[in-house]
């Protein structure tokens, strides 16, 4: 065939003529088509007609498509980068078997253009098949978001806590350290897609297998919508994680709906391991104390985690991972470890000096206000964590906030003296 047609047809057009004639060919062996009989003109006909119909619907597709691309022409997050009008037409027509869609996807990102601190991804998952069927725009933005991981990269992981060194920082500086990491439960829907039913299922069982922790795990849950506001006084969590959610990006992805139905908290008797249930993913898991040991913490943390996932595999159930992705979270940010770890440290020199925030960016580090995200820098005391999630395994995260906690108070140390950070800054100054 091909050398008959090389007598007929340029070569610049040899390969579509093939694909038409092998198209030919399979819809006249077709017989759902009813061609069993007829002539080769009426064939090569209604072939023609077919094809002609069919890329005419593909154009008034696209067009529809075009039509609704959302404006985003003064947004700066991750999603409004990297989402083309046509990677929004190729993709609009497809949804998750559990009905999770484009528009629903990138939402958060539409209504929320920017973040005054980071530049936050503006696109969430709704189910675990997200990542899949959204794959083109999702792979882009997790390859940005996590310092190049490309979509065939595999994800190792590492949670010995034996393996952490210099993790006892000065406490003149370092106020307090934190671990937490977010775990969602295979075979439900994430909560911004979650049904009333599936949420309570989620509360239902993660209460009754946190009730089953003994010893030094021992510890009691409390449903925020049973729990008035005058029992917060024995609790290490205040009114604030009790109230609705007014964050704008949390609210568009509708992870406040229904608020508090099957949501939770529990918390050890110690009072320093919580576990907060049904917020942005199913599971947070987070270990914090007072002082600078953050070895401790994290020792903490994983044994925490790890029996709490021992008996949930117990009861039958495991947690959303894979090998390329690590732990599925709602948010790609979190994608991988979904770890955290941070600390509060005061540091009134070095957060003046101008090489700040470039010093962050070389240790793979970021700052927030003591409060949150929300929040601004008060007396000098910021919220320092790593920067990655995916990539790295959870103990090599925790030592390179370790490594790099402990460069920025010996810099701080430095320049209370009037001393030059030349010698020790992680890039040349």
């Amino acid at each position: 065939m091909a050398g008959l047609l090389r007598n007929f047809v340029s070569p610049d057009t040899l390969d579509d003529w093939k694909e038409s004639i092998r198209s030919f060919i399979s819809c006249l062996q077709d017989r759902r088509l009813g061609m069993a009989g007829i002539g080769f003109g009426t064939a090569m006909l209604m072939y023609t007609t077919r094809k002609s119909i069919t890329n005419q619907r593909e154009i008034t597709d696209k067009e529809e498509a075009l039509a609704n691309y959302p404006s985003l022409w003064n947004h700066s997050n991750l999603m409004a980068k990297h989402l083309t009008p046509d990677l929004y037409a190729k993709l609009l027509c497809f949804q998750t078997s559990s009905g999770f869609t484009l528009d629903q996807a990138i939402q958060p990102g539409i209504d929320n253009p920017s973040h005054p601190h980071i530049c936050v991804s503006g696109i969430i998952a709704g189910d675990e098949e997200s990542y899949q069927v959204f794959g083109e725009l999702f792979d882009r933005i997790i390859e940005e978001r996590h310092n190049g991981y490309k979509k065939t990269s595999m994800h190792v992981t590492d949670l010995n806590p034996a393996k952490l060194k210099h993790g006892k920082f000065d406490e003149n500086f370092v106020q307090s350290c934190r671990v937490r990491a977010s775990r969602s439960l295979k075979g439900y829907r994430l909560p911004p897609m979650c049904s009333r039913k599936e949420r309570r299922a989620i509360e239902a069982f993660v209460k009754s297998v946190l009730s089953s922790l003994s010893g030094d795990l021992e510890g009691c849950y409390y449903s925020i919508s049973a729990l008035a506001s005058d029992d917060c006084h024995h609790l290490v969590f205040d009114q604030s994680h009790l109230d609705k959610p007014t964050n704008r990006y949390f609210v568009s992805s509708g992870l406040a709906r229904d608020w508090p139905d099957a949501r939770g908290i529990w918390q050890s008797k110690d009072k320093n391991l919580i576990v907060r249930v049904n917020e942005e993913d199913h599971l947070k898991i987070i270990a914090t104390e007072a002082g600078g040991d953050i070895e401790k913490v994290y020792e903490r943390f994983y044994k925490g985690i790890t029996e709490l996932e021992r008996r949930i595999e117990a009861c039958g159930a495991v947690f959303m991972r894979n090998s390329h992705l690590g732990n599925i979270t709602t948010c790609p940010s979190n994608l991988g470890t979904s770890l955290r770890a941070s600390v509060l440290v005061k540091l009134p020199n070095l957060g003046k000096d101008t090489r700040f925030a470039a010093i962050l960016c070389a240790l793979r580090l970021q700052k927030r206000g003591t409060d949150g995200l929300e929040k601004p820098i008060e007396d000098d005391v910021y919220d320092i964590s790593n920067a990655d999630r995916l990539g790295y395994t959870e103990v090599q995260l925790v030592q390179k906030l370790i490594d790099g906690v402990n460069l920025l108070v010996k810099m701080e140390k430095r320049l209370e003296r009037g001393q030059s950070l030349t010698d020790i800054a992680p890039f040349r100054l």
